[in-house]
């Protein structure tokens, strides 16, 4: 396996050197373009900014099964996985709230008014309409939609190593199979799949308990008290579900790893800004939390965001929260 080869290259060059709308380089790009501008204007009208959350787990495998090679298993693969990915987090979406009729109603995430109301730090600027809309129109809409293209971007490297003489010597790799990788990269996303499907489980449920008691007037001891779920795999780190969401695109790229032999190609870039994104979207959750919920401190301190460290030196040295408080 090398760092960057002739394979690489000649995938990274059908993506840049191709003008042809049967190329699904081309026509994903020009569909994310669209949707990019559809979610612009419905978000403007509606002033719901929610509108790239509600195709968030939508996208991605679309645009993956826009780039379906049929003869190549490994293409197979990356859309069957992407679709699992997708239908269900589209369905815990739809179980919060986030569909609704007509499609541009429905829950709007809470940081976006925190945004639009000028209250978070370095963003002061968004209570006003105008930087609000230059804002909606670069990062809302377009940025996030490219970024949902670029974490599908691997099944288009695949695609690309299917059709290169670099990548196997012909003009179409015959009967290409699936590697070692391949199986890696699958066991480990729907691995990644599962944590986040049970992370969602376990705050749904607690989100859903919280409220059931605040109506009905029961008194909130515990996890209920503290306002915040600390409990299962929230015992680990304090977004596992976002955590798991960052590793499956990771696992995801693998599978361009195993058809180039390269460990970089121009598709990597998907799940890196994906990890970037998760570290600001992190700290603005973090933030809004902290100022709901005071004891919110005491649980960043024994446990970690994204990584189990803390949990795991606490856990070592009989850290908990009587030990932090």
């Amino acid at each position: 396996m090398a760092w960057w080869s002739s394979c690489t290259f000649d995938a990274y060059t059908s993506a840049t050197g191709s003008f042809d709308m049967s190329d699904p380089h081309v026509t994903s790009f020009v569909a994310m373009l669209a949707i990019s501008s559809l979610c612009f204007v419905v978000s403007t009208i509606t002033g719901n900014a929610s509108q790239v959350d509600k195709i968030w787990s939508i996208t991605p495998w679309v645009y993956t099964w826009m780039a379906l090679d049929t003869s190549n298993p490994r293409s197979i693969l990356m859309a069957v996985c992407a679709t699992v990915w997708g239908i269900r987090l589209t369905w815990n979406f739809n179980r919060r709230g986030g569909y609704e009729w007509p499609p541009w109603n429905g829950e709007e995430d809470y940081r976006w008014p925190a945004l639009r109301q000028g209250i978070i730090p370095g963003f002061t600027l968004l209570d006003r309409r105008l930087p609000w809309m230059v804002f909606n129109l670069t990062f809302i809409s377009f940025y996030q939609n490219w970024l949902l293209w670029l974490t599908a971007a691997p099944s288009l490297v695949v695609y690309a190593a299917g059709r290169s003489t670099a990548c196997c010597g012909e003009s179409v790799c015959p009967n290409p199979s699936l590697k070692a990788l391949d199986f890696v990269a699958a066991g480990l996303m729907l691995t990644f799949i599962v944590i986040e499907s049970v992370a969602d489980n376990q705050q749904f449920r607690f989100q859903t308990e919280k409220y059931r008691r605040k109506g009905a007037g029961e008194p909130l001891d515990g996890d209920f008290a503290d306002g915040f779920n600390q409990s299962g795999l929230y015992a680990i780190v304090r977004k596992p579900n976002y955590a798991s969401e960052q590793m499956i695109w990771v696992c995801f790229y693998l599978f361009s790893v195993a058809a180039t032999g390269d460990v970089f190609n121009w598709s990597c870039l998907g799940f890196i800004l994906l990890i970037a994104l998760f570290q600001g979207s992190g700290w603005m959750t973090e933030l809004i939390t902290l100022k709901k919920y005071p004891k919110y401190a005491i649980y960043q301190k024994r446990i970690g965001l994204y990584l189990p460290f803390k949990f795991l030196w606490n856990k070592s040295f009989g850290k908990g929260k009587e030990n932090l408080a």
